[in-house]
């Protein structure tokens, strides 16, 4: 198998650019991004690619009832990486939802077609939450009793701190650690990173380049995934 020229997610960020560039439908950008990768279609990429993509190795790593990272700069594809574990986790026949306060429900749907894949078929399994009351306590006063292996993602960390009202970050991400080990559910992370992260020094960045403006205990995390460009990087703990 040949090697693509960037990452499945990275492509992908390519093709919605191309889509509002030319003024064009997402899946006409999807072909044209397949075809200078050497493939027909997309569907012939994605087919040929996804056996090994970097969400399937991310998630391979993920045990359950654990805290998981995606950490990158704006445009790098960390919200396409924990939608595709969402769907991985719904077709393993888990449920998954998606907390954000970036984008709304169409716009995520959008998003979910942008890799391939419509969410009505997995039904009552995907769940959409964009409350403005987002902390650690909204999310288990939503879902108090998670089958195990739910697949929660937070777009983003940062948000759960910044309402006064609401507890510290440390304490909001202890109280989460204890309910994803009580409860076997997973809770991915997406993460900024510090402005003085510099790729030209490192590939990609690390925990210590995560935004954080109060402090905060990152052992908490089962692993964290960083991306930059095209490249990508795991750490577990």
């Amino acid at each position: 198998m040949m090697k693509l020229s960037a990452p499945i997610f990275q492509l992908k960020r390519q093709a919605r650019l191309l889509a509002r560039e030319k003024s064009i439908a997402l899946h006409e950008a999807l072909d044209t991004i397949a075809q200078r990768e050497g493939l027909a279609t997309w569907s012939h990429l994605a087919s040929a690619y996804s056996k090994d993509s970097p969400a399937i190795r991310l998630y391979r790593t993920i045990r359950p009832g654990s805290l998981v990272l995606i950490a990158a700069r704006p445009g790098q594809g960390k919200t396409l990486m924990g939608l595709e574990l969402a769907l991985i986790a719904m077709k393993g026949g888990h449920k998954s939802v998606f907390f954000t306060l970036e984008y709304t429900q169409q716009e995520c749907l959008e998003r979910f077609k942008s890799i391939g894949q419509e969410v009505e078929p997995f039904g009552s399994l995907f769940t959409f939450d964009g409350s403005d009351d987002l902390c650690a306590d909204y999310i288990i006063r939503a879902h108090p009793n998670p089958t195990a292996g739910t697949m929660m993602v937070v777009d983003y960390l940062q948000l759960l701190d910044q309402r006064r009202e609401n507890a510290d970050l440390s304490t909001q991400v202890n109280l989460l650690h204890s309910y994803a080990r009580d409860f076997g559910v997973v809770l991915v992370f997406l993460s900024q990173i510090d402005r003085s992260y510099d790729p030209t020094t490192k590939p990609c960045p690390e925990f210590s380049d995560l935004r954080l403006p109060n402090p905060l205990d990152l052992e908490l995390f089962q692993c964290g995934c960083f991306l930059h460009g095209s490249e990508m990087q795991i750490v577990s703990r």
